[in-house]
């Protein structure tokens, strides 16, 4: 099972600055313990120095995400405030058939509410979600099957 971690890295600072990644580990440790067999895509991970990217590269890349979103089976987003490339990725991924989880207090923002297939308020509502399984039968319901173990 093919896993997309989506979520905020500039948002909306007006400077080429990022907000703190450390959730990415936190959610990827999750993923991995509950889905052994999963594949975690980190866009975070494999472009560590994308703030440097000129504009062919960075353009190359944010388009390359954007596609892979269509072939995913589960799109996790982690979204504490407004991410317009995160909402991008999630509107890939919901039209193209994958379970979108997210992680957001934004409960009433219509991009975060509409295009969830799960929501859980923090991190700490995330986890206990998926050590209830609530994660892995939300996957299994949206995809039409069970998740390989």
């Amino acid at each position: 099972m093919q896993f997309f971690l989506a979520g905020i890295m500039q948002g909306s600072h007006t400077e080429a600055t990022l907000h703190d990644q450390d959730y990415r580990q936190r959610i990827a440790r999750l993923i991995a313990r509950s889905f052994p067999q999963a594949v975690v895509y980190d866009p975070r991970a494999n472009h560590a120095e994308s703030l440097g990217y000129d504009d062919l590269l960075g353009k190359r890349v944010f388009f390359q995400h954007n596609r892979m979103c269509r072939e995913i089976d589960v799109l996790l987003a982690f979204v504490p405030a407004a991410s317009m490339g995160t909402a991008i990725e999630m509107w890939e991924a919901y039209q193209n058939g994958a379970a979108v989880i997210t992680i957001s207090p934004l409960r009433h923002n219509w991009a975060v509410k509409y295009l969830s297939h799960a929501l859980y308020a923090d991190l700490e509502a995330f986890e206990a979600a998926i050590e209830r399984g609530e994660v892995a039968q939300k996957i299994e319901e949206v995809r039409g099957h069970a998740p390989p173990s």
